[in-house]
């Protein structure tokens, strides 16, 4: 009787001995390296010219709307352009409803002004953090004849720590076009 206890304690502890030990995982950090931006002025047949990111390609639409598609990254600058006729307050609502049009989905907005008086451009830069569908959006204005419109978006579901380095680096280029921006006329 004691050998049978003392076999069944023994097969006993050896299988629950077997298990393999949880051990913590550390996380994964998502490291993405894009190539250093180089730019070149546009050609496209518009009032308004800047400069674009050699990796994005450029799509022409009617009325000076550009797409800046960026294939590598997955996502898209759209630029919409409108003449300024004595409706410059609706254009500046209308581009500011867009941007706020995101703070259900957004944790932040915060909202940077952009002057340039050299080249008569003035406007708003939107930071969008959080799931939002846009991550950023901006508008440039001479104030009395052109108004230009842009928006960031990707071809994903919004998950803001995946899309934030490609994110950030559109920022950038967003940046770029609003500071190279120059009216023709």
């Amino acid at each position: 009787m004691k050998h049978k206890i003392l076999i069944l304690v023994m097969v006993a502890s050896l299988f629950l001995s077997c298990k393999d030990d949880v051990l913590p995982k550390p996380k994964a950090m998502l490291h993405l390296d894009y190539p250093t931006a180089q730019y070149t002025i546009t050609d496209a047949d518009c009032v308004y010219t800047f400069n674009k990111n050699t990796l994005s390609n450029i799509k022409e639409n009617k009325d000076c709307s550009l797409v800046l598609d960026y294939p590598i990254m997955n996502g898209s600058i759209y630029l919409t352009y409108k003449p300024v006729r004595g409706n410059l307050d609706t254009l500046l609502v209308d581009a500011q409803k867009l941007s706020y049009e995101h703070v259900v989905k957004a944790d932040n907005i915060v909202e940077q002004p952009f002057i340039n008086a050299e080249k008569k451009v003035y406007g708003m830069f939107y930071e969008v953090s959080g799931n939002a569908a846009s991550q950023s959006q901006f508008y440039v204005t001479d104030s009395i004849n052109h108004f230009v419109t842009g928006s960031l978006y990707f071809y994903a579901k919004p998950n803001y720590d995946s899309i934030l380095p490609a994110a950030i680096y559109l920022q950038n280029d967003i940046r770029k076009i609003m500071e190279s921006l120059e009216w023709k006329n």
